[in-house]
């Protein structure tokens, strides 16, 4: 029989601590398993625990301390490891703060032995009730508190958290230092929060409500269904806004961006207290679906899919709170390619577009 894992996430320390020790308490027969990187001393420390205490304390030297190397070298293990024991029926695994959980769903999606053994029940994120916002739309990075997981990880808190959210299967606010919250405070960060998750995603405002038992007897995670909604390529219409707390600008064209304008005006696109996701292309890489994302003035864009079959797009989807920058339609019109700059029989045999840097070199298809 298949042992039931709940993966907890986050950016939060706090946040995530109480939420795996409310998890622990709640499910039948639960063990826990905690990970800490130590960026700085290339250490893993791993704490396996459950109703009656510790159970493991260890520390892992690592050659690369990174969220990679952790999870190929003792967090997938350390959960297959727990399963074969048999002393428990469900586990509950704490990542490290900033470690996505997307690469341990892959995982076992594709390896056999692993899903015979272990298999998601679900992914719960866990943010601080009174920095939500600040959390998912702000300007820090994990480096400036001291979160990151490399030495080299230069990853934004909103941008991480933001992809948390969109992944996961239930989002929980743990109590935090402003608690003395006014309603309207706590509806925004409710509303902005409903936006970002997948349609139909539970909610919780504390750690005690999240669904206990009944966690584990309902299929939360479904892998496929999680993928499709977290994905840049997005397809069909956006649900409809909760409220007007927050706001949602869903661009889109056939049209590609042109690479010398993108370039120059980045910024114009990607800077502000919000966040953007989506995909383009560019007309000198033709074939590519290149991803788009971004969050409180911090962007990435990155090398992605094949289009294969479907038709290229443009379509980055803007999501904050308060009222939407006026700019964002006019600018996105601006940076796109005329019409007849793409017509049939127009080629684009640039040997360089300046963006080789984010996409790697050009590879012109014969």
């Amino acid at each position: 029989m298949k042992t039931p894992v709940v993966l907890v996430t986050g950016v939060a320390p706090d946040a995530m601590a109480a939420t795996q020790l409310g998890l622990l308490w709640d499910l039948p027969h639960a063990v826990a398993v905690r990970h800490h990187l130590d960026p700085a001393r290339s250490v893993l420390t791993r704490v396996v625990s459950d109703i009656t205490g510790v159970v493991e304390h260890e520390e892992i030297e690592l050659e690369h301390a990174c969220t990679s190397c952790a999870l190929r070298e003792d967090i997938v293990p350390t959960l297959d490891r727990l399963a074969r024991d048999g002393r428990w029926a469900s586990i509950v695994a704490h990542l490290p703060v900033g470690a996505e959980a997307d690469q341990v769903c892959t995982v076992l999606s594709w390896d056999a032995a692993l899903a015979r053994r272990l298999r998601i029940a679900a992914v719960v994120t866990a943010l601080t009730r009174g920095r939500v916002v600040e959390d998912l739309l702000g300007s820090d990075t994990l480096a400036e508190r001291g979160l990151h997981s490399s030495e080299d990880d230069e990853r934004g808190v909103g941008e991480v958290a933001c992809s948390m959210v969109e992944y996961a299967d239930l989002v929980v606010t743990a109590a935090g230092p402003f608690e003395a919250l006014a309603d309207e405070a706590v509806a925004t960060e409710l509303d902005l929060l409903r936006v970002l998750a997948r349609p139909g995603v539970r909610l919780a405002t504390a750690p005690e409500l999240l669904p206990g038992a009944t966690l584990l007897q309902r299929p939360h995670h479904r892998h496929d269904a999680t993928r499709a909604w977290a994905s840049h390529v997005r397809e069909g219409d956006l649900p409809g806004m909760p409220s007007n707390r927050v706001w949602c600008v869903d661009l889109r064209a056939e049209r590609p961006f042109h690479p010398d304008r993108l370039l120059e005006d980045l910024e114009s696109l990607g800077a502000g207290p919000h966040r953007s996701r989506g995909c383009f292309w560019l007309p000198t890489r033709p074939d590519r679906a290149l991803l788009w994302e971004g969050s409180g003035g911090q962007l990435s864009v990155g090398d992605g899919e094949p289009w294969g079959r479907r038709t290229p797009r443009t379509r980055l989807v803007f999501v904050g709170v308060g009222d939407p920058p006026a700019h964002l339609s006019p600018t996105f019109a601006s940076l796109l390619v005329p019409h007849a700059a793409i017509a049939p029989g127009v080629e684009w045999r640039y040997a360089v577009d300046g963006f080789e840097p984010w996409l790697g070199p050009i590879r012109h298809v014969a």
